[in-house]
């Protein structure tokens, strides 16, 4: 068995979750992609009820099926939080989702995607058209970078900065975790700025999330814990950290920003961005300890 993948009587994939005695599996319908570049292992594939599957060193990071739950909620909490913004980062995201969704925001001018691995979006671009479907945009510029290391370059640029990471343990994903990072995210961005960051699950990866969520507070003066539904990641419900230099993440939402909103969401709405900032007992006890 490598990366995920099992012959059997047909070819199946399966994921194993943290600590590695338990999981998800999907039957492949038809391998699309299959390479390893200098970072990591890219897999896409077809399935039955998914649709395509895209995969890292065998974790799964999007489908077809439901990658609107997370692009969605990653995407659009800082965006209408901020009151125009007209220029964006997305570190990492190289399927193009995140990307996708920012430019649903009218008032955006520059999108700028750094990913470090350029075979994923040229995969991507090839075989995720749904996912992919904005990174050919003018507005669009694709950097081919450590993320960690490029966000250094800006002071007072971005007015929204987007951490679309895998999971730490994949490929080069762990440099996105870091206090040194969350602090050159904050110099980085505008007075007015807003920053959202991908903070894993509670339960399998609970470690990481307390971690990410920890590290950001001692970057950003505002910083929130939020959570949402993600089908097929672990546990099913995934944690996003937002935090800015000012804006309150209820305090200062407008709702009818969101009720006006033209372009399709399947998944934010205006309940639903409240609500995610509702967190369980035993979570908010946690974080209060940290």
């Amino acid at each position: 068995m490598e990366y995920g993948f099992v012959p059997n009587r047909h070819l199946w994939y399966f994921e194993y979750y943290t600590p590695g005695n338990c999981g998800i599996f999907m039957k492949i319908d038809k391998m699309l992609y299959s390479a390893k570049s200098k970072y990591q292992r890219i897999d896409i594939f077809e399935t039955d009820f998914y649709g395509r599957v895209f995969s890292l060193d065998g974790i799964t990071m999007t489908t077809e099926k439901d990658d609107f739950f997370y692009h969605e909620m990653l995407v659009h909490v800082p965006m209408f939080l901020h009151p125009n913004p007209r220029k964006v980062l997305v570190i990492g995201g190289g399927d193009g989702g995140s990307v996708r969704e920012v430019l649903k925001h009218k008032s955006v001018e520059k999108v700028i995607m750094c990913e470090i691995d350029e075979m994923v979006v040229e995969a991507a671009k090839k075989y995720l058209p749904l996912t992919a479907s904005k990174l050919d945009d003018p507005r669009v510029e694709l950097v081919y970078e450590d993320g960690s290391k490029f966000v250094r370059n800006f002071k007072n640029e971005f007015d929204v900065i987007i951490v679309d990471s895998t999971d730490p343990t994949a490929g080069e994903g762990g440099h996105l975790f870091t206090v040194d990072f969350y602090k050159a995210c904050f110099d980085a961005l505008t007075e007015n700025g807003t920053f959202a960051a991908e903070s894993e699950d509670w339960m399998y990866d609970g470690t990481w999330m307390r971690m990410a969520y920890s590290r950001i507070k001692q970057a950003f003066p505002v910083t929130k814990l939020y959570l949402s539904f993600m089908p097929t990641y672990p546990s099913g419900m995934w944690a996003y950290t937002f935090a800015s230099k000012g804006i309150d993440p209820l305090k200062d939402f407008s709702e009818e920003k969101v009720k006006s909103f033209e372009e399709e969401l399947k998944y934010y709405n205006e309940e639903i961005h409240r609500a995610a900032f509702a967190l369980p007992t035993f979570l908010k006890k946690e974080l209060e300890q940290l």
